[in-house]
């Protein structure tokens, strides 16, 4: 099983920027899928989930409305469109994968986790 995020990098505030997480090694279809993050110096939250269908997502209060969550199962990949960036935003971020199906916001219900990338957002 393999995830790998890809698409972090250094943004001003206000920019945009599109995590992409490739998987294999699992049905993808089958599989629910987060994003997390780990800003410096404090412990991994939430970011946003969506269900195995897709016909279900959450969002943290800090980023809805700027935060986007798809995938693509012809690609085995799972975006995070990121618009109006902040410098709170700034943190690893790492995709997730669980087995259930359902768009889980605890970082304990997942199985696979990528290793992360980095967002950086200069004011």
């Amino acid at each position: 099983v393999q995830l790998q995020a890809s698409g972090g990098g250094l943004v001003q505030a206000g920019g945009s920027l599109r995590l992409s997480c490739a998987t294999s090694g699992f049905t993808f279809n089958m599989y629910g899928l987060g994003w997390f993050r780990q800003p410096p110096g404090k412990d991994r939250e939430f970011v946003a989930a969506i269900s195995w269908s897709g016909g279900s997502s959450q969002h943290a209060d800090s980023v809805k409305g700027r935060f986007t969550i798809s995938r693509d199962d012809d690609k085995a990949t799972v975006y995070l469109q990121m618009n109006n960036l902040k410098p709170d935003d700034t943190a690893v971020y790492y995709c997730a994968a669980d087995r259930v199906g359902l768009a889980f916001t605890r970082a304990d219900e997942y199985k696979y986790w990528g290793p992360g990338t980095l967002v950086t957002v200069s004011s």
